[in-house]
């Protein structure tokens, strides 16, 4: 047994080990998500908070409803992997990644392979096509974008996005990159869209393609173990070019990286060696 608290109304409840053990075991077979390879106290928080505010008794009983029901099991798949971004997050590190580290992988390969790992809505994979489209107009670059959660890549594929989503985007990339819709919404331009190519993908379980120059890995490892954060950032290591970068978020700073072989080239940004 184990014991978690509902912090809003301060109750106890038990759960049982076994029930956890099921929910887990059900979950893989259903999406391909190993929470083995999550924190588990986090994930047993952050899911119990959901199963008790939807007023069910264990795991399983909640699960086997949301699995009945499209609409509610995408809302929690999106719950479980965590989907929040925004275009040109945190705009200090977008700036460096502009002016430094993307001109520097230019003078190496004048069309780069960039993978968006954990796109979650899009906005990252579209901030980096309109920095490519301004700084290399008319040059076909590759970006791949993936993420775990379906219906989070419909949403990115379909390119429609809050004038909130949008409060990083200066203004000129605005008007030159979006077009309001009648409901008030912004729309990624055709041009921008079409550079973009959408994946469904596990970090955690699928293999990897190789020879990227830029690997985007932002906000995405919170809840992954020690171990499986290790795996992935070694796996991230082989899909990339010697001279490729790895850029991770501003609390995911990889601290062993020498010992996976990286250099450390500036803050979270990670290169694999020339040589």
């Amino acid at each position: 047994m184990y014991i978690l608290r509902n912090g809003k109304k301060g109750e106890i409840i038990e759960v049982n080990e076994h029930d956890w053990s099921t929910f887990k075991q059900k979950l893989n077979r259903k999406t391909g998500i190993d929470l083995d390879l999550y924190k588990e106290a986090q994930m047993k928080r952050r899911i119990n908070n959901l199963v008790m505010r939807k007023g069910y008794k264990s795991f399983t009983e909640y699960l086997d409803f949301v699995a009945k029901d499209k609409d509610e099991f995408a809302s929690f798949i999106e719950y479980l992997t965590i989907n929040v971004s925004e275009f040109f997050r945190t705009p200090e590190k977008f700036s460096e990644l502009e002016t430094v580290i993307i001109p520097e992988l230019l003078q190496r390969s004048p069309r780069l392979n960039i993978w968006s790992a954990g796109c979650s809505i899009g906005a990252e994979p579209y901030s980096i096509a309109m920095i490519l489209d301004e700084k290399t107009p008319g040059v076909k670059h590759r970006i791949l974008a993936s993420d775990l959660d379906v219906d989070i890549l419909n949403k990115a594929k379909t390119g429609i996005y809050s004038d909130n989503e949008l409060k990083a985007i200066s203004l000129g990339r605005k008007q030159k990159y979006f077009t309001k819709t009648a409901d008030g919404k912004f729309a990624v331009s055709p041009t921008i869209k079409s550079k973009i190519e959408f994946r469904r993908h596990n970090l955690l379980k699928d293999s990897f393609e190789n020879n990227f120059d830029l690997i985007l890995c932002r906000n995405v490892v919170i809840y992954f173990t020690e171990e499986a954060k290790d795996k992935l950032y070694k796996e991230f290591f082989k899909a990339l070019k010697p001279g490729g970068i790895l850029f991770v978020g501003g609390t995911e700073a990889v601290l062993n990286y020498r010992d996976m072989g990286y250099e450390n080239h500036r803050p979270f940004f990670y290169r694999r060696p020339l040589k």
